[in-house]
């Protein structure tokens, strides 16, 4: 794959060395790991191996990447092994899209509170469909979702929200039938919001009494009960927002959808137009206007976009992407399974006279005639490459 013209590693590798100086004591542990992995991705700093290829004897150096999952360059690769994954658990039904979002104040102290306030967000986003999609008076159906947290605005902002996918249906609560929604329509936005409104304010309250919640800065008079009571109260009345986007076409759409959202990043490198002396020039949407004028660019010192950057780093062991309801984790084998009884789904026969144990895929492809290449030698952290080993003539 063809290297981006700039990558967010160039800026970090330029600029990181001098900021991380200038930002000592305020950067936490989290983030300089963030930096200190995507500067030396896909380097001789994390060492690497020497390839052939065994049709055309082309020598290739491959440096190892760095696997964080905040990096630009590694998330390609992860979310194509998520998705093949994810394949076999597609339902042959209408997809539809739906997303919470937090309103800003509450994304203002989230920033201190992450492990808390975004695991809120997942749980109560989840909570909220499963309990509509429970009631008989909507659909009356035990759902199956899938959320995948995103923080950022396309400006990089603190924006946390949670993207869910849902299958139109679900199992009835005797377990002995499918219950598809109407066609082209989920559940009744405000409901949901209403909802989720409500049941979040009081799992926050609920963490403000258990002492799980902090403050710093302008929010520290937060910490007192009563303040954070009357902070509260405006954030009952004020919408919040949550829709529902049409029907996904099909199950390919799904697959396509889920490819570019479930691994994303805050930026991605293809984003980056320029890294000059007035600093970090990308591309970004404006969802205030519409057509082609919400495509703009945005130019930033280079320290404030890398702390934009480092405000989306996730704390360490949390999960991004949650499955619930049908599609819980412990028991999703058992529930699509059933689902596709009910559906009279066939089962799906593996193509005749193949047999994938006897045609690998090849894990490096020689990108000059496409066949297989193998590691000839590898090399360690820092280690010097002189040339490739030199092949036998024998």
């Amino acid at each position: 794959m063809a290297r981006a013209a700039l990558e967010v590693a160039d800026i970090f590798r330029i600029h990181g060395p001098a900021w991380r100086e200038a930002q000592r004591g305020h950067l936490s542990l989290g983030q300089l790991k963030v930096m200190s992995a995507i500067e030396q991705c896909r380097s001789a700093a994390l060492g690497g191996h020497i390839l052939r290829c065994d049709a055309c004897g082309a020598d290739q150096i491959a440096y190892n990447s760095c696997r964080n999952r905040h990096c630009p360059k590694c998330q390609a690769s992860a979310a194509q092994r998520w998705l093949e994954a994810r394949t076999a658990d597609l339902l042959p039904v209408e997809y539809f899209h739906v997303v919470f979002t937090l309103p800003a104040p509450i994304a203002d102290i989230a920033y201190c509170n992450k492990a808390v306030v975004y695991g809120l967000l997942f749980d109560i986003a989840a909570e909220t469909l499963l309990t509509i999609g429970g009631d008989p008076k909507h659909l009356g159906a035990r759902l199956g979702v899938t959320l995948v947290l995103h923080t950022w605005g396309s400006a990089l902002t603190h924006h946390p929200h949670v993207h869910g996918v849902v299958p139109g249906g679900g199992l009835a609560s005797d377990g002995k039938h499918w219950i598809a929604c109407r066609r082209g329509f989920f559940l009744p936005v405000r409901v949901l919001s209403r909802l989720f409104r409500r049941r979040f304010l009081e799992a926050l309250q609920q963490a403000h009494r258990a002492g799980r919640l902090q403050f710093f800065g302008e929010h520290t008079t937060l910490a007192d009960a009563d303040v954070f009571t009357r902070w509260l109260a405006p954030l009952r009345q004020c919408e919040w927002v949550v829709y529902a986007k049409r029907p996904f076409a099909g199950p390919e759409a799904v697959l396509a959808y889920l490819s570019r959202y479930t691994h994303r990043v805050a930026i991605s490198n293809s984003r980056l137009i320029a890294l000059d002396e007035r600093g970090v020039t990308f591309r970004w949407k404006d969802y205030r206007t519409k057509g082609r004028t919400r495509y703009k660019a945005m130019t930033l010192d280079a320290g404030e976009f890398m702390r934009r950057f480092l405000l989306h780093v996730l704390p360490g062991g949390f999960h991004r992407i949650r499955h619930y309801g049908l599609l819980a984790n412990c028991s999703r084998s058992a529930s699509l399974a059933l689902v596709r009884q009910l559906l009279q789904v066939p089962p799906q026969d593996p193509p005749p006279d193949e047999d994938p144990a006897d045609t690998p895929r090849p894990t490096f492809v020689c990108p000059h005639c496409g066949h297989a290449m193998t590691i000839v030698q590898t090399f360690t952290r820092g280690e010097t490459i002189r040339a490739p080993p030199h092949r036998s003539t024998s």
